[in-house]
């Protein structure tokens, strides 16, 4: 077989399932829960595209009329009228977007906050957390979470001299975070997090560990940033942040606001994002920044979920439903493995104890089982994510009969793997 001319054969590592070995999945199509393979077969899918397929593949709200809103231009150059509509309407749902800049990627957005944070306070240092994924610039990489595995940056292209000025602490713990921040000292610029972690497992804040980061980084002059690309839109209009009462100086958004096509957006305080130019001298920006076929899209899933508000109430009865089924057939396998489901999120690690609370839980997931899992369940129709990093995401398409079907094929899966713990 010749060698493909994509590198690696993946256009992003964990598609390539080299945490799971075997023949890579290569998906043809989907359609509302289901994604189907190049000989037609169909699985649940539990991927949704790591996580911004809210609505499911193809749903008709997001594909029809398409060519009317591609005839108006693909690119103008030039700041369009639904540009500051979707602006406004994003302010309204998330008021510590006081003002914001769109972008194409995740990984814009943050790279595009933290600079922004390094002009506002001029520092350089940036506090983040072990298994956080922030995007793949050279600054989010180290110690990220997602399927990146960079803990030796050096190895992995990333310049000794962009580790000099970052610090990763342990998620849910403040007492390495004031270990980290000592080393610091007076250079912090801002304390990125995930406020609800999604790629290291699913991982929720502990009582007071997000407060006493708004703490610190007010004791310090420096700036909070909540990384909300995954969970603004999945936890609702109003994000992480409504839940955990703590308000960012910044916030990155993204995955799910163009119902799968490509937009982000990063904002904040006023003050702070007036050191952007044209007003100020931090210079963010891009061609397709703004895009006007994904802001259009932007306004259509704004559109669809404010007039379907009974639509989380249905992810999240799936999803618990699912949840329990699981829990279900571990305790009657007498499995030690803890379930946890947050929305239309659910997860569980092949790890003895309660949920995870940090990378070092993660990383002690048993990742060779977890391989065989995702195996036989492939087997068996239903697509899991290729890396234990990874969580499963429900959609609005998924529905009981789903539910059911995925509940035989784990308790079928876990006869089959004969654990015996």
């Amino acid at each position: 077989m010749p060698t493909p001319a994509l590198a690696g054969g993946a256009s992003s590592p964990v598609r390539s399932g080299w945490a799971v070995g075997g023949v890579p999945f290569v998906q043809a199509r989907g359609s509302g829960p289901y994604a189907f393979d190049a000989e037609g077969r169909r699985y649940v899918d539990y991927v949704m595209a790591y996580g911004p397929l809210l609505f499911g593949h193809g749903h008709p709200a997001f594909t029809t009329g398409l060519d009317e809103l591609a005839s108006r231009g693909a690119v103008t150059g030039s700041t369009h009228p639904d540009e500051l509509v979707l602006a406004e309407r994003i302010r309204g749902h998330l008021p510590a977007m006081q003002r914001l800049r769109f972008t194409t990627t995740g990984s814009e957005a943050v790279q595009g906050a933290i600079r922004v944070a390094r002009a506002y306070t001029g520092r350089d240092a940036v506090l983040k957390f072990g298994g956080n994924y922030h995007g793949h610039f050279d600054l989010a990489l180290q110690d990220a979470g997602a399927s990146a595995h960079t803990d030796r940056p050096q190895q992995s292209g990333i310049p000794a001299s962009i580790t000099r000025d970052l610090a990763v602490a342990r998620y849910n713990d403040v007492a390495d975070v004031d270990a980290q921040l000592a080393k610091l000292g007076d250079r912090l610029a801002v304390i990125c997090v995930e406020p609800i972690v999604g790629n290291m497992g699913l991982v929720q804040p502990e009582p007071g560990f997000l407060a006493g980061l708004r703490e610190r980084a007010d004791e310090r002059g420096a700036l909070l940033l909540f990384d909300e690309v995954i969970t603004w839109l999945r936890l609702g209009l109003g994000g992480a942040q409504a839940r955990v009462g703590v308000v960012p100086d910044l916030v990155t958004v993204g995955k799910i606001l163009g119902g799968g096509f490509p937009i982000a957006a990063f904002g904040g305080r006023a003050d702070v994002m007036s050191v952007l130019a044209p007003d100020g001298p931090c210079f963010t920006g891009g061609t397709h920044a703004g895009n006007p076929f994904a802001v259009a899209m932007g306004l259509r899933v704004l559109d669809w979920l404010e007039s379907h508000p009974e639509a989380y109430a249905r992810m999240n009865a799936h999803a618990s439903e699912l949840a329990a089924g699981i829990r279900a057939i571990f305790a009657r396998r007498n499995l030690p493995f803890a379930v946890t489901q947050l929305e239309s999120i659910v997860d569980f690690k092949f790890r003895a104890g309660p949920p995870n609370r940090n990378y070092d839980d993660a990383r002690a997931a048993d990742k060779a089982l977890y391989a065989r899992y995702y195996h036989a369940m492939r087997g068996r129709a239903v697509l899991l994510p290729p890396s234990q990093n990874e969580v499963m995401f429900l959609s609005t398409e998924h529905d009981a009969v789903d539910v059911a079907e995925t509940l035989a094929a784990i308790d079928a899966t876990f006869a089959e793997l004969d654990l015996r713990m």
